[in-house]
């Protein structure tokens, strides 16, 4: 939801603030096409705030499709279904579980409308999987005059639409693919890190496989998910033991804040409660996970087969800053999108956390000297310091998309700084 403090909105991390002169809420199509035709200024439209730059900045017109919720349409049959583009993940799957489907892959975060995790390429984990996106099947998209451009796959603008950052126009709906309801087990292990890369193949056998490495230990915490027709769910004990474990976390990250030098002490304390956990469950409710902890993040994708030289370049970095968020490891399947940061090579998304609290441009900026060897490209939604000159090259359709931003938005209605200085507009 869209909050204002005194008129100021803050991202979630607090890590971008704006005050826009003007706030909509729409609740229909025409009245979010009136939003568009009388914009004033850069208009943008903001989410759940999960995005750690200023993506959805806008000091002019902010839109909130917090009202603009909910499905459309759902076929079970065709197993394709039609959802309003402000609708938050985790309600999207509550009303996928009605009809028996549910969504093909997501992470491990439902806040977000699934109009920004689109459209900023969030991705879940798995061999097989790509980001979000590739399950979009069409986008009901209005332009910056306010015309409604419906896309479907195979026409021209559709793959560049998928994949955006919302500079084409503002998705009204999203139609997705989906699959019949699933069941999951979810299995956590610590494992000694360099175990983990030295086996990494066999854990990538899995349906879902993902770790986090914790800075100036050996240790990761290795998550796998396989599909199961095993009955149970996730109890209330479960809730709470995961709210503990959040405010135990945040108790140790204030300390370390106060304490950078009591990093190490203070992660090998937390890996050492580490103990192997299994439960069972409907996927919606075993894919996300509880974030009391506030951060902010980088992740870049890196070409697969350099995944784990590219996290053992980074340990030296990440634990040069005192770091004890863990550092996240996340494979994607490659894709045909021309701003996906996946797109045409099967990839590995290392992800790098500070408790939001401390300073993080340096880590990003530190960390961006190992991904740039790799030629990694930066998640949309997370913390970069990329520009158009630094991007051009690793994007082959990049010059394809300026194109059609330029052709569907020529006056730049859709750009704030952040996006001009990234398109190079």
């Amino acid at each position: 939801m869209l909050h204002l403090t005194d008129g100021v909105w803050k991202n979630w991390s607090g890590s971008v603030s704006a005050r826009p002169t003007h706030v909509h809420y729409p609740e229909t199509e025409s009245e979010l096409r009136t939003v568009v035709e009388n914009a004033e200024g850069t208009l943008r439209v903001a989410g759940a705030g999960h995005s750690f730059p200023p993506v959805a900045k806008s000091e002019k017109t902010f839109v909130s499709l917090e009202r603009y919720t909910g499905l459309v349409d759902a076929d079970a049959g065709a197993r394709q279904v039609t959802v309003r583009a402000g609708t938050p993940l985790w309600r999207l799957t509550d009303a996928l579980a009605d009809h028996g489907l549910m969504l093909e892959n997501m992470g491990d975060i439902d806040a977000q409308s699934i109009a920004g995790a689109l459209s900023t390429g969030t991705h879940g984990t798995g061999t097989d999987f790509g980001v979000m996106a590739t399950q979009a099947a069409g986008l009901r998209l209005i332009t910056a005059d306010g015309s409604i451009l419906d896309l479907e796959r195979g026409d021209d603008r559709f793959s560049h639409a998928q994949v955006s950052l919302g500079t084409l126009g503002v998705l009204s709906t999203v139609t997705l693919d989906v699959v019949d309801d699933y069941r999951l087990r979810e299995r956590k292990r610590p494992v000694d890190i360099e175990d983990v890369l030295a086996n990494l193949e066999e854990y990538r056998e899995f349906r879902n496989f993902e770790f986090w490495w914790f800075p100036h230990t050996d240790t990761a915490l290795v998550k796998t998910l396989e599909e199961t027709d095993e009955t149970g769910e996730p109890g209330r004990l479960d809730a709470i033991e995961e709210r503990i474990e959040n405010l135990a976390w945040e108790g140790i990250n204030r300390v370390g804040r106060r304490l950078p030098r009591a990093a190490p002490s203070l992660n090998r304390i937390t890996t050492g409660t580490f103990a192997d956990s299994e439960r069972v469950g409907p996927a919606k409710d075993i894919y996300p996970t509880t974030r009391d902890v506030r951060f902010n993040e980088t992740e870049y994708g890196v070409p697969r087969e350099d995944a784990a030289e590219v996290l053992r370049e980074l340990r030296d970095v990440v634990e040069s800053h005192d770091v004890l968020f863990p550092v996240e490891f996340r494979d994607v399947a490659g894709d045909s999108i021309p701003l996906s940061p996946a797109t045409g090579r099967d990839s590995t998304f290392i992800a790098v956390h500070t408790y939001h609290r401390r300073p993080y441009e340096s880590l990003v900026a530190d960390s961006e000297t190992v991904f740039d060897r790799f030629e990694g490209r930066p998640h949309w939604g997370k913390h970069h310091t990329k520009t158009a000159a630094d991007l051009e090259g690793l994007y082959p359709e990049w010059e394809a998309f300026l194109d059609v931003r330029a052709e569907l938005d020529p006056e730049g209605l859709f750009l704030n700084d952040h996006l001009r200085e990234l398109f190079g507009c």
